[in-house]
């Protein structure tokens, strides 16, 4: 498979240890920053109350919501990745972190009218594991990348899954979601590998940008699981 990071720049292992840290050190404020106007975006949405207009059309078009999720996250990396403009790249992250933050106002509101406190236990819960995966990676300096194909092909056979269970009308239950918080681990696993091995020097906002897309992920899924967890009691 055809690398979209290929560049004539040297990639982050070729580096010195100064610029190698400035790489890092740029990707992951960049990664605080995509985090901090995601937040932001959805302070607005429910202060202002714009997010109960928008919650309840994207939840009669969930279909239609994760196609628009798919093709603006291929677009999103695809623009971060190969674009030589730090202009172009940053509006690739700006754009992923806006449409993110309006898909997650469906699964927000239910959870801000549902259950109190569940958000911020999801969203501690998220950043915990982040921060231990991120830990591991660092600690070991393993080459995850091997990780990738394989990740590719989960992606999509989750996505057949939960097109499926619209159509055919079945849920997908517990088990699916554990499975996709998994993969949203593993996910952190292979882009934080790739940010200490394989990134191009110019390309730490790509970098940003799909970390933000697998913390997002994983986020997404425990905060559902939490949800499904206090239906039933």
């Amino acid at each position: 498979m055809q690398n979209i990071y290929a560049s004539e720049v040297r990639t982050v292992d070729q580096l010195d240890v100064d610029s190698r840290a400035t790489f890092i050190v740029r990707t992951y404020t960049n990664l605080l920053g995509a985090i901090l106007a995601f937040t932001l975006i959805e302070f607005f949405l429910f202060s202002s109350g714009v997010a109960a207009s928008i919650a309840a059309p994207l939840m009669k078009n969930w279909l239609i919501v994760l196609g628009a999720f798919m093709l603006v996250s291929w677009l999103g990396s695809r623009a971060a990745a190969t674009a030589k403009s730090m202009v172009v790249q940053y509006l690739a992250l700006a754009a992923f972190v806006a449409v993110e933050a309006l898909i997650f106002v469906p699964l927000l509101y239910i959870a801000n009218g549902y259950a109190d406190g569940v958000i911020s236990s999801a969203a501690a819960i998220t950043l915990t594991g982040f921060g231990v995966l991120t830990f591991i990676a660092f600690w070991t300096r393993k080459d995850f990348s091997f990780q990738g194909g394989m990740l590719r092909w989960i992606a999509i056979g989750a996505l057949i899954a939960i097109v499926a269970s619209m159509f055919f009308s079945f849920a997908l239950g517990t088990w699916f979601t554990v499975a996709m918080i998994l993969f949203a681990g593993a996910a952190v696993l292979y882009d934080t590998s790739n940010v200490i091995h394989h990134y191009p020097e110019d390309r730490y906002v790509a970098a940003s940008l799909q970390l933000f897309a697998s913390v997002a992920l994983m986020f997404f899924y425990v905060l559902q699981l939490l949800l499904s967890f206090t239906s039933r009691d």
